[in-house]
């Protein structure tokens, strides 16, 4: 839970620093797209991100969601899969996953040859889409 709250004080402080270039006022709706990679407990999040707004006196009046599956491709063979392709069984393996999502290259290897020369082509981290607002 300690994740989910450092990652929705990271998101609130970018989301400010973009109002704010942008000249935007007051924020109405903040899209957020969150890759799978990310693994956070989603009602923690949402549950962070509106307490810390409250605490910070930062006026959002909505957060909406999007999530965004894991793909990835192989360098050597070209295959692309996604994370529900394989199974990770080893809870260890999901929680160093869940904390830092680029560690996926030591744990997974191609379905196909093996190769753990892949890139990741989505689901990685948490993006902020779009802000709505007005000055």
């Amino acid at each position: 839970m300690v994740h989910e709250w450092a990652l929705a004080e990271a998101v609130l402080e970018t989301v400010t620093k973009l109002a704010n270039e942008n000249k935007i006022g007051s924020i109405k709706k903040v899209y957020l797209s969150i890759g799978e990679l990310q693994s956070i407990d989603i009602d923690s999040f949402k549950f962070a991100l509106n307490t810390l707004k409250n605490d910070l006196n930062i006026s959002i009046n909505e957060f909406i969601f999007e999530y965004e599956k894991a793909r990835f491709k192989c360098i050597k063979c070209g295959y692309e899969w996604d994370l529900n392709d394989i199974m990770i069984k080893d809870e260890e393996i999901k929680e160093a996953i869940h904390f830092l999502p680029e560690v996926v290259h030591a744990f997974i290897k191609c379905p196909k040859c093996g190769s753990q020369d892949y890139k990741v082509v989505s689901g990685r981290g948490i993006i902020i889409k779009r802000i709505e607002g007005f000055s």
